[in-house]
């Protein structure tokens, strides 16, 4: 793909805004609720709908803010543990997806933590119905191998997004949804890895090989 730096900063913008949209709007909604509301047990439900709101829109930001952005700066290195609180407080806003971890590194490359992050989004978003996340990564001099598993019925998965991954997708059908999956993939061809995918009828694999330095 070609598609330039500010076009593709501005699409996962757009995604950002979308998927941040619903949350806020709760607070939102949830605080007009309140301003006329006068029965103490309706009162104290929205208190708990505007915590769990503001819960979920600061696990989004935060998760966000290192999957797509520059977080902690540009250091070469990131603790696992971040990215491992970032992923889990992701699915415990979504009930119906489990997440098996096997990770065993306490430290991975920044490039790594990107693609382990989009790569564990995209497998919550392929389970509309719930299922089970399994990520896997080896970190080493040699480099890094990072594999995600999701599995549950109905997997929902846009082939547009496989061809993102594997740098197929056109520039004129790129969009805000596919964005991440071609922001990793620049990531990882610009240090000479490659990303895969592969879609079964009740399991999505993703696999990325990212060379060390």
């Amino acid at each position: 793909m070609t598609t330039s730096p500010v076009d593709l900063a501005s699409l996962l913008c757009s995604r950002l805004c979308h998927d941040m949209l619903s949350p806020v709007g709760a607070l939102s909604n949830g605080l007009e609720l309140l301003a006329d509301e006068t029965d103490p047990e309706m009162r104290q439900r929205c208190f708990e709908l505007l915590e769990q709101s503001a819960r979920i829109s600061t696990d989004k930001l935060k998760f966000f803010r290192l999957a797509y952005g520059a977080a902690g700066g540009f250091g070469d290195m990131v603790p696992v543990s971040e990215a491992r609180a970032l992923i889990e407080a992701l699915v415990a806003n979504n009930a119906r997806v489990a997440l098996s971890w096997q990770v065993a590194a306490d430290m991975m490359p920044k490039a790594a933590v990107k693609v382990l992050l989009n790569f564990a989004h995209i497998g919550i978003e392929a389970l509309p119905r719930g299922g089970t996340v399994d990520l896997v990564a080896e970190s080493g001099r040699g480099g890094t191998e990072i594999a995600m598993r999701a599995a549950g019925p109905r997997i929902a998965f846009d082939a547009d997004i496989g061809r993102a991954l594997e740098g197929t997708l056109p520039d004129d059908a790129l969009s805000s949804r596919t964005a991440p999956a071609a922001m990793i993939q620049q990531l990882a061809a610009g240090i000479g890895g490659q990303l895969q995918s592969m879609l079964g009828e009740q399991t999505l694999v993703l696999g990325a090989t990212l060379p060390g330095a």
